[in-house]
């Protein structure tokens, strides 16, 4: 558990796909495919909890038919930010002295760094924690897993309550302890991060998206059972703010800053 601090800095986890920016990168760089779709054997091959091995087909399926490095290129720096992201960048970026941001993404460090520097807001964030990509010599975004883990909640290759866990723990004996976590997020990937946070921190849910209805659920159960939310049964004991534009993440932030 991430617990408050007496000084220092904030910290603000983003996720990247549906976070970020408006919508999957994944589902983007289908759209250079024959016909902008996947044939029905390929997307027929997924297997419950192993997208990144998904994702790897794809990408080979992608390279046999002749996608070029520069049209996937094209075709992920034209994905949308999602609504009122740049006020939220700018922001940061101004007040970078009281905010570190990281990324924690399971798409792939091509596509979220290809992004982030078309945007221009590669410098803001130090770390980005996501699964690693490369092209080979034949011209295929070789995908590999982010890491191996054991908790059953998270697909095969990242489970990033470990990676924010690790994270903090790195961090804190490095001497740079977090005042506070804040984490952005939309998905039900983003819910398992949030249960290791502490009762200062925050959870910005996206409305209408799966990580505002899980972890809402999980606030209403214990509440409704009036007890402590043990941290090793997952309990959520980070605020719960929901959010649809970047613009109230910086209305909340700005607060924070006044108030410190």
């Amino acid at each position: 558990m991430v617990a408050p601090g007496d000084g220092g800095r904030f910290l603000v986890v983003f996720d990247f796909d549906e976070t970020l920016v408006n919508e999957s990168s994944d589902d983007a760089v289908v759209r250079t495919a024959p016909g902008q779709v996947l044939p029905d054997w390929l997307k027929a091959s997924y297997r419950e909890g192993q997208y990144n091995e998904q994702m790897q087909r794809v990408m080979a399926y992608l390279a046999q038919q002749g996608v070029a490095e520069s049209a996937i290129r094209t075709e992920i720096q034209r994905i949308p930010e999602t609504p009122g992201l740049s006020a939220l960048l700018d922001f940061l970026q101004a007040h970078a002295e009281d905010f570190e941001c990281v990324v924690m993404s399971d798409a792939n460090s091509y596509f979220i760094e290809t992004w982030l520097q078309h945007a221009g807001a590669r410098p803001l964030f130090s770390e980005i924690f996501t699964n690693p990509a490369h092209f080979d010599p034949s011209g295929r975004l070789v995908l590999m897993p982010h890491h191996a883990h054991s908790c059953p909640y998270c697909p095969d290759n990242m489970c990033k309550r470990r990676i924010l866990s690790d994270f903090l723990e790195r961090r804190g004996q490095a001497g740079g302890r977090y005042q506070r976590v804040f984490y952005v997020g939309d998905g039900a990937n983003d819910v398992c991060p949030c249960l290791v946070l502490g009762d200062a921190d925050v959870a910005f849910t996206r409305r209408g998206f799966p990580m505002h209805r899980i972890l809402t659920h999980k606030q209403q159960q214990q509440q409704q059972q009036q007890q402590e939310p043990p941290q090793a049964e997952g309990g959520v004991r980070a605020s719960i703010q929901p959010w649809s534009s970047g613009q109230e993440i910086v209305e909340y932030l700005q607060k924070i800053v006044q108030e410190r």
